[in-house]
C-alpha cells in the first residue's frame, strides 16, 4: 500500500529538526483527538493490537485498528516523514501498561545494542490519557543520544541533572532518537497507565526530508542571516546549546556530534557551529 504524499504544512521545519538533532527528541502535545484516545485504550484492554514482522512497511501494519487511525493523522504522517521518510519499516512495538501503585521504576537504558550509525531510527511514543507526575510516565535525558551505550548498562544511574519526565495531556506524542537514554517510572496513582510505542526504520537516505523552505532561504542569504546573530532560535544556537548534565569539555564533543548529524541530514559538509568541527578538519596540504 503506497501512502499519499504528505502535505508540506504538516512537515517539520528546520528549527524543529535542529532541536531533534541537539536534544534527541521532540514532543507534540494533545495531537490525537479524544475519541481516538478512547478507542486505543479500549483496544489495549481487549488485547487486540497486533504488530507485524520486523521489516514490514508501516503502511501495511495495524489495518482496521485505532492505532492505524492514529498513525494516519496528517500531523503524525508529517513528523514520521520528516525524520525517517515515507513509509518507514516497522521494527517492533510495545504496549506498556502500568497497574495502579505498581512498585519499581524501570532502570535507565537505551534500547537495543550499541548502534553507531549516523542514520537513525525513531521511537514514537503515544500517551492516550493524561499523565500527571505521580503517574510516572517516561523519563528521558535530553542530549544523551550520542552517548552510545548497550541497553541497561546505565541502569544504575538515577536523578540526572536536566532529566525530563513526560508529564502530558491525553493524545500527546513523544518521538525519540533510538539512542536516547530513557526509562519508565513508577505509577503512584490508583489508575492504570497506558503507553503505546513503535520503532521505525528509514527506507530512504535521511536527506532534507522535512520542509526545507526556511533552510534553503537561509542558505541563499548571507551566512550571518542564517547564523542568526542574536536570534536564540537560529540553527547554530540550537545546536550549540548545552544540557545541564554536560561537563564543560564533553559538551564541546556533543556539539561536534550534532554538527556531524546536521551535515548528514542537510547534505551540507561546510556547515559548522562556531568553528568547532572545521577546526578539527583543518589538515593543510600546501607546502611553502
Amino acid at each position: 500500500m503506497t501512502r499519499p504524499a504528505v502535505e508540506e504544512r504538516y512537515l517539520l521545519d528546520s528549527q524543529q529538526m535542529a532541536r531533534f538533532v541537539a536534544r534527541g527528541f521532540l514532543r507534540f502535545d494533545e495531537l490525537v483527538p479524544q475519541e481516538l484516545n478512547r478507542m486505543v485504550m479500549a483496544e489495549i484492554d481487549a488485547g487486540t493490537i497486533e504488530g507485524a514482522p520486523a521489516g514490514t512497511p508501516l503502511s501495511q501494519c495495524y489495518q482496521g485498528s485505532a492505532i492505524r487511525k492514529v498513525l494516519d493523522l496528517p500531523e503524525i504522517q508529517g513528523i514520521v516523514h520528516s525524520l525517517v521518510g515515507p513509509d518507514p519499516l516497522f521494527d517492533h512495538d510495545a504496549v506498556h501498561v502500568r497497574e495502579p501503585n505498581q512498585g519499581e521504576a524501570q532502570g535507565m537504558h537505551a534500547d537495543s545494542i550499541i548502534d553507531t550509525r549516523m542514520a537513525f531510527d525513531v521511537q514514537l511514543m503515544y500517551y492516550p490519557h493524561d499523565v500527571p507526575l505521580e503517574m510516572g510516565g517516561t523519563l528521558l535525558l535530553p542530549g544523551s543520544h550520542f552517548r552510545r551505550v548497550n541497553e541497561m548498562d546505565i541502569a544504575r544511574y538515577q536523578n540526572l541533572q536536566g532529566q525530563i519526565p513526560m508529564v502530558c495531556k491525553a493524545g500527546s506524542i513523544l518521538v525519540l532518537h533510538h539512542g536516547i537514554w530513557h526509562c519508565g517510572r513508577r505509577n503512584r496513582t490508583d489508575r492504570r497507565r497506558y503507553m503505546f510505542k513503535v520503532r521505525l526504520n528509514p527506507q530512504v537516505r535521511q536527506l532534507r526530508l522535512w520542509n526545507t523552505r526556511d533552510l534553503v532561504e537561509g542558505y541563499d542569504a548571507p551566512q550571518e542571516i542564517f547564523a542568526g546573530q542574536g536570534d536564540e532560535d537560529d540553527i547554530q544556537t540550537i545546536l550549540s546549546r548545552q544540557e545541564p548534565w554536560f561537563e564543560a569539555a564533553a559538551g564541546r564533543l556533543e556539539i561536534i556530534n550534532r554538527v556531524r548529524l546536521w551535515r548528514f541530514l542537510t547534505g551540507d559538509d561546510s556547515f559548522d557551529a562556531h568553528y568547532w568541527l572545521t577546526r578539527l578538519e583543518n589538515v593543510p596540504v600546501a607546502t611553502l
